[in-house]
């Protein structure tokens, strides 16, 4: 039987009953681009609306583009394109295709903090090799390019299958509890 303590310091890859839950997923490209999904948002509320619908629902491919843009930002820079890729190395596995959590001295680490910390070091380690304004123009189109696709992008068929089965019908009729229990069932 496999050893069940952790020491201080190692990420754990074991998936746990909150990974399928608490981690985001990559969606599928042809459904962020589909051309019957855009619309003209009604009002000011309304865009902002969709605006946090979609960068919660597509938030891996939010990132892989804004990562793309800020690496088309550096191609005539070697230097800063070398460690660009070094740090993609770490986004790729802590954070674009990790499906489960990071666990750091016995924690879970949330992937906010997970994204967040790796965006603070690309754009540190990229501004340390000196194309600071390259950096900025980059995350400066990235935002522009997501906000507007966000905005524009309806949000009425994004399918949300974790909160339909815990608040909807299925988590009375014939489903599975989706967190243990201690003696009485949310409905």
């Amino acid at each position: 039987m496999p050893s069940t303590t952790t020491t201080y310091g190692t990420i754990t890859s074991a998936p746990t009953p909150i990974s399928s839950h608490a981690k985001h997923t990559r969606r599928p490209w042809p459904e962020i681009f589909s051309l019957s999904s855009f619309s003209l948002p009604f009002s000011a509320g309304d865009a902002k609306a969709r605006i946090m619908l979609n960068v919660s629902y597509f938030r891996v491919n939010y990132v892989i583009i804004a990562l793309t843009i800020l690496f088309l930002t550096l191609l005539w820079h070697p230097t800063s394109m070398i460690v660009f890729l070094i740090t993609f190395v770490f986004w790729w596995f802590l954070y674009l295709f990790n499906d489960n959590p990071i666990v750091v001295f016995n924690k879970t680490v949330d992937d906010n903090v997970v994204l967040g910390a790796l965006s603070f070091a690309t754009v540190l380690l990229l501004v340390l090799t000196h194309v600071g304004v390259n950096v900025l123009v980059g995350l400066i189109i990235a935002v522009v390019v997501i906000g507007v696709h966000a905005a524009f992008r309806g949000t009425e068929e994004l399918g949300f299958p974790d909160e339909e089965e815990e608040n909807g019908l299925l988590s009375v009729v014939g489903s599975q509890p989706l967190r243990p229990t201690s003696g009485y069932n949310r409905i």
